[in-house]
């Protein structure tokens, strides 16, 4: 399987502060409860101090001097330091995690809507399955490293300076015995944290790819079942889950090796201030509860170093994942709107390609110097061998693309110089395969378009027959649709494009690939009677494979390896013994041929 360039295995700096400053502006519509959780972390990190401190104080004091007289009080104390650190953790978490929420909501529905404004030509490049993870993984990846990452390690190194400083007050000597280790303990974990992060690097790669064909493959189970091709999916499928596994397994061998040698290095500190700690307190230059709340405070300290041992794990995802969402918010629109777009309040559905050349790819042109015009209400059908290129003219008049030369004119204005919306709210499309989403009936006619009214939706419905069927279903038009149409016929879900594309009313409708090749002879008559009242109104382009359906159209252009070569009606065409005359020849000879 070809993968994207947003799935290569490149991905820049374990923290990038480009990246970091990009993703702090979701946060700061939310600076107010970000702030207010940070002072609830500066005041949890005091009293995670005053801890170790208190105990320190019971013993030297009070217990050492047997002295049972304020003892209580001591302890009093130190239960209300753990109930006012449960108390400020709560709601510190509680307003941490709520802003992170937030912000990833953000974030996801400025990717969901970038989506929406690339064009099909982005779509055409890359797997479905690898923009889902975008969306999710690696969104989710961002909120975990936000919630569980980036303020807890703020809040870690904040608690490791506060020791420090306790430490060097308590005993100097014993807080440069414990420093004594970190150059240890630093190198230790790099050398182990740059085999985790080109670990997880590789596990975001895998994991995209496996979406990708997973997503593909479920789409695609009529045919993988219909051909047999099962056993085959499947070890497809097995390799791409075996390579993530592996990548997952290295990755677990190696964060499985930071954790312990981060405790034991710290084991190695405390055992050091035991030694050395217990030889002065039994020399009498330094008293036992110093040596107890040091220890307490040593504990705590590395603590937060494996703490950021764990945070690693997160943060290594969440720069990956900030480096692949931002890449795709980077994508540019390669269709975009005008800064000042011209309106079309009341079009007149005239089109006109003027010398159009168009390739999706470099200069393999798949339109050369194509030039018609349709004068509004007229109806035109394009035939011609697949691949001539007639699809494509569908798709730039709607504009999904733009043509690398000449221009596309509706009513007199180019459509790079209208609105895309207001381009696309006078045209009516229907497909060959026409797409359903999940919902009722009425809700895949009126795409949430308030000015579909219910009884515009059961009109347009009988219009294009498509009530007869409608209205046998137990719910009528408030009947569910599964996914893509799950459940319907493509003959009926062919008529509910039909119904769509009338509801809207537009005034210029699209009829693509032989939209009523689906449905059975009866039902193409109804369409085709409704079809035919339908464009009486409006301008009309029709693509066609089956020549004797479009025989009614005012005229019909012949494409050939991207040039028009032949346009007039069908009789005069076949008059002329051309291009035209040789397709009719050859689908009469099949039609008899079948018949026969």
């Amino acid at each position: 399987m070809a993968v994207s360039h947003i799935d290569e295995e490149v991905y820049g700096k374990v923290y990038d502060s480009r990246l970091a400053g990009r993703l702090l502006r979701y946060l700061l519509p939310y600076r107010l409860a970000m702030g207010l959780s940070l002072a609830l972390l500066a005041a949890i990190g005091l009293l995670e101090l005053a801890g170790p401190y208190l105990m320190k104080v019971a013993i030297d004091q009070y217990i050492t001097p047997g002295r049972w007289q304020g003892l209580g009080t001591i302890a009093l104390l130190y239960v209300g330091v753990l109930v006012g650190e449960f108390a400020l953790r709560y709601w510190q978490t509680y307003l941490l995690n709520r802003t992170g929420q937030q912000a990833m909501h953000d974030l996801r529905v400025e990717l969901f809507s970038h989506l929406q404004r690339l064009g099909l030509r982005f779509f055409d490049r890359h797997p479905v399955g690898a923009l889902m993870t975008r969306l999710t993984n690696d969104i989710e990846a961002l909120n975990e490293a936000l919630t569980s990452g980036v303020v807890a390690i703020l809040g870690d190194v904040v608690t490791m300076v506060g020791i420090s400083i306790v430490l060097v007050l308590l005993d100097w000597r014993l807080a440069l015995v414990t420093f004594l280790v970190l150059p240890l303990l630093y190198a230790v974990s790099q050398r182990l944290q740059r085999e985790l992060r080109d670990a997880y690097r590789a596990i975001r790669v895998r994991l995209s790819r496996l979406n990708a064909y997973v997503q593909e493959s479920v789409s695609g189970m009529a045919v993988i079942q219909l051909f047999n091709r099962e056993r085959q999916s499947f070890e497809r499928f097995d390799d791409l889950n075996s390579d993530y596994l592996r990548a997952s397994l290295r990755s677990v061998f190696f964060f499985s090796l930071l954790y312990p040698s981060v405790t034991v290095v710290g084991s190695l500190a405390v055992a050091a201030i035991i030694w050395y700690g217990g030889g002065q307190a039994l020399q009498g230059t330094l008293t036992v509860g110093v040596l107890v709340a040091f220890i307490q405070y040593l504990q705590r300290f590395y603590e937060p170093i494996r703490d950021l041992a764990e945070k690693y794990n997160i943060m290594q995802q969440a720069m990956t994942s900030a480096d692949r969402i931002f890449e795709l918010l980077d994508e540019p629109e390669e269709v975009r709107n005008p800064a000042s777009p011209v309106r079309l309040d009341e079009p007149r559905g005239e089109v006109e390609f003027d010398r159009v050349w168009f390739a999706y790819q470099g200069e393999d042109w798949v339109l050369r110097d194509v030039s018609f015009r349709v004068r509004p209400g007229e109806s035109i059908a394009f035939v011609g061998a697949t691949g001539a290129g007639k699809t494509s003219l569908i798709n730039l008049l709607a504009r999904f693309y733009d043509p690398q030369r000449g221009r596309i004119l509706v009513d007199g204005v180019d459509v790079r110089d209208l609105d895309q919306a207001e381009l696309r709210r006078h045209l009516g499309v229907v497909l060959q395969d026409p797409f359903l989403f999940a919902g009722t009936i009425e809700h895949n006619i009126r795409l949430q378009n308030p000015a579909v009214t219910p009884e515009r939706v059961r009109l347009a419905a009988e219009r294009v027959a498509a009530h007869r069927f409608i209205d046998r279903l137990p719910r009528g038009y408030q009947q569910e649709v599964r996914e893509r149409g799950a459940g319907l016929s493509v003959g009926q879900k062919q008529l509910i494009a039909f119904a769509r594309a009338v509801a809207h009313n537009p005034r210029i409708l699209l009829v693509l690939d032989e939209a009523t090749s689906s449905v059975d002879t009866e039902t193409e008559a109804l369409i085709t009677a409704a079809l035919q009242e339908v464009m009486r109104d409006r301008t009309t382009l029709v693509i066609a494979h089956r020549l004797a359906t479009v025989q009614h159209v005012d005229r019909i252009i012949v494409v050939h390896k991207g040039r028009i070569v032949e346009s007039g009606r069908h009789a005069d065409l076949l008059a002329r013994r051309g291009l035209y005359f040789r397709l009719w020849e050859l689908q009469r000879h099949d039609s008899l041929v079948q018949s026969a």
